[in-house]
């Protein structure tokens, strides 16, 4: 049965695995706290893909004082060999007493089988403390695990009634720099940016995390060459890309979809691209588990149609552009209500002058 200072403990090994957000995927988020009694003696979160797990950090720190005493570990310690040796054999030889996980690994290589080495060697397993906090810090890595699909956020910004663009095309800027420079923070947690061929071309944009928009607190907490570019997927149908879009001219992996491009498994046989099998590709074959989209009412239509979108951040600015612009889903071409997709409100808040709405689909 889980104590108060179990559920202490734990929230404190959360708040270490997010340090790693912005750096570790495709590896999860993980962070480790070591207990002696109720005095902490050992602390740590995995950095990236390669390095030490937050366990290791944590029994380095702890030295001999792990001998008796409790880990709390935000996700079940992995049993087998990879780049680093197994975290359950690590705490198993440090002699820890007590392991206190908040969820189970759904990788097919751990799946219970950390848990079932740590009680085999005599040592106390619990899971189940803050479940739910602990799942949130890894989405996609939990999606792409149980489902072969990443977890796909889908950003869009409009007007307060519902408009992305002018009737003439115009759309720059809708939003105020706050909201632009919050954007920034999820485009860095993101292991790829998905666009479109037009929004690219119409925007002459770059698509990568600006480090001089993303706050003080993160700047303070990494360097610049630490944290990761996500890679940067184009839909290019018809090869219309030009090679002098700022796109090509910073830094970062790019590829782009279409009979020419990088990917094309994807096209059908009438050319075009299928947003399940593209999605389902990147994530077997580029390891991507966490996809980040900014484009039109078209690829967003799409998408929601196809009920791909897990979440959707929308920031709505304080304007008005009128009927005869450009709807933010004029996509959709619904008929009936029936139709309608149905959202669940996760977050409202104001940024800057703006309104930032975090929203799933009911149908999930």
């Amino acid at each position: 049965m889980a104590t108060p200072f179990d559920f202490q403990m734990m929230a404190r090994a959360i708040t270490l695995a997010k340090k790693g957000r912005f750096t570790t995927a495709p590896n999860p988020n993980v962070g480790c706290v070591i207990a002696q009694g109720e005095e902490v003696v050992g602390e740590g979160f995995h950095f990236r893909a390669g390095e030490p797990h937050a366990e290791v950090h944590a029994l380095r720190m702890a030295g001999e004082r792990a001998q008796g005493a409790t880990a709390y570990v935000t996700l079940e310690p992995c049993s087998h060999f990879g780049r680093t040796p197994p975290c359950a054999l690590g705490l198993i030889d440090a002699k820890v007493a007590k392991v206190v996980c908040a969820m189970r690994d759904p990788n097919p290589q751990v799946a219970g089988k950390g848990i079932d080495m740590l009680r085999q060697a005599g040592i106390e397993v619990e899971v189940g403390v803050l479940e739910q906090e602990a799942y949130q810090l890894n989405r996609g890595f939990f999606k792409r695990m149980e489902s072969g699909m990443p977890f796909v956020q889908l950003k869009m910004a409009a007007s307060l009634d519902g408009q992305s663009a002018l009737a003439n095309g115009q759309s720059q800027w809708i939003t105020s720099p706050p909201a632009r420079r919050d954007v920034q923070q999820f485009r860095a947690q993101a292991g790829a940016i998905l666009s479109t061929q037009k929004t690219v071309s119409d925007d002459d944009a770059s698509l990568t995390v600006r480090w001089h928009e993303l706050p003080q607190s993160i700047q303070a907490q990494y360097q610049q060459q630490d944290l990761r570019q996500p890679v940067r997927v184009i839909l290019d149908r018809q090869a219309k890309l030009s090679p002098q879009l700022k796109l090509f001219q910073t830094q970062g992996e790019i590829l782009v979809v279409g009979e020419k491009g990088d990917i094309s498994a994807s096209l059908g046989p009438n050319g075009q691209i299928s947003l399940s099998a593209l999605f389902a590709e990147l994530a077997k074959a580029h390891n991507i588990q966490h996809i980040w989209v900014e484009a039109g009412a078209s690829l967003a239509s799409s998408l929601l149609q196809e009920q791909l979108v897990d979440e959707l951040i929308i920031y709505l600015a304080p304007k008005l552009m009128g009927g005869d612009s450009r709807g933010i889903f004029a996509g959709l071409g619904l008929t009936k209500m029936t139709e309608v997709p149905e959202l669940e409100f996760q977050d409202v808040r104001q940024v800057g002058a703006d309104i930032r709405i975090i929203a799933t689909p009911k149908t999930r």
